[in-house]
């Protein structure tokens, strides 16, 4: 008669090189998200002259509004609304909800440009006369077909409006007209619990 026991030995094995392969998948995972916050962080880096991230700010009422990334930049603050939305994107100025089409699923999601005005009047209420303007940035996993929305500004397209800053060097930084709001601002920011959107 033929024995069908199985070595635990082999159980072993087995159970050791499942858990290692799980184990790497998560690795890996860890690690391109990781690479994507590095490249995310370094792109806005080259455009801003400060920035602070995954922030609370007062919105006025008593309360707090989360902001993904605000800005320094030469033309004011910038407010950044980040999105990791993979698939075809059918949105628009006028639609309540934007709809968005990939590998075997549907899903819809609110219009995102209404929170992204609260976030605009939020920091425009800390700055006084300093221009605050916004974006909704999405990673270029996501395509938008039949045209981008307002305010809507892909991944790969941030550093064509808003191009890198002169560095000049370090005893001759750029000028930078709006330190002093910015110092404002930033005394008035809190930590945020949302989690990080890693483009």
């Amino acid at each position: 008669m033929i024995s069908t026991e199985i070595d635990p030995q082999w159980i072993g094995i087995g159970a050791a090189f499942l858990f290692l392969l799980v184990a790497g998948f998560f690795s890996v995972r860890a690690y391109r998200r990781r690479s994507r916050r590095r490249s995310l962080l370094a792109r806005l880096e080259r455009i801003a002259f400060a920035a602070a991230h995954q922030v609370l700010v007062p919105d006025g009422m008593g309360g707090f509004i989360h902001i993904d990334h605000l800005l320094l930049t030469p033309r004011g603050v910038l407010v950044l609304d980040t999105r990791r939305v993979a698939g075809l994107i059918f949105g628009g100025d006028q639609m309540s909800d934007w709809t968005v089409m990939g590998r075997g699923h549907r899903y819809t999601f609110d219009n995102p440009q209404p929170a992204l005005y609260d976030r605009i009047a939020a920091v425009k209420a800390l700055v006084g006369d300093v221009p605050v303007e916004g974006r909704l940035l999405f990673s270029n996993v996501g395509r938008f077909t039949k045209g981008i929305p307002k305010w809507v500004l892909m991944l790969d397209g941030i550093e064509v409006e808003f191009p890198a800053l002169e560095r000049g060097n370090k005893r001759s930084p750029p000028y930078n007209p709006h330190a002093e709001a910015w110092s404002g601002l930033v005394a008035q920011l809190r930590p945020s619990p949302h989690l990080f959107t890693n483009l």
